[in-house]
């Protein structure tokens, strides 16, 4: 029983470590700016909503392209890695993931709207 116990404070320990290791590292590629700030660059950039079709469809960004998380690997050749990249989700839980992808991919400036569209209060546009 003592076994079990050491056994998963150790594997809880390591899941601890690889995650904040992760964050550290991820904070060097991906910045997250407030919405003001998401205003200011997103026109000169890439805008893309990473969540799935169908909440996309129900309100995004005006101007943003639907890449979903899900789908990022197999749609890179629409993904300029020259210019900068806005990502949202709805809530910035998805984006940490989509970063990642596109950080391997070779884009070099990854932006994210604090708190996700779930806290945009700017112009938005919802399929009919």
């Amino acid at each position: 029983m003592v076994n079990i116990v050491y056994t998963l404070l150790i594997a809880l320990g390591a899941i601890a470590i690889y995650i904040v290791i992760t964050q550290l590292i991820q904070r060097r590629y991906l910045k997250t700016l407030t919405e003001e700030e998401f205003k200011e660059g997103y026109r000169k950039a890439q805008l893309i909503d990473v969540r799935e079709p169908d909440e996309f469809d129900r309100g995004h960004i005006l101007g943003a392209r639907n890449i979903p998380l899900t789908q990022m690997r197999t749609r890179k050749q629409e993904i300029r890695t020259d210019k900068p990249v806005y990502i949202y989700c709805q809530n910035s839980f998805r984006c940490a993931r989509a970063a990642s992808t596109l950080h391997k991919l070779g884009c070099k400036d990854i932006n994210q709207l604090q708190g996700g569209f779930r806290k945009w209060g700017g112009r938005i546009k919802k399929k009919n």
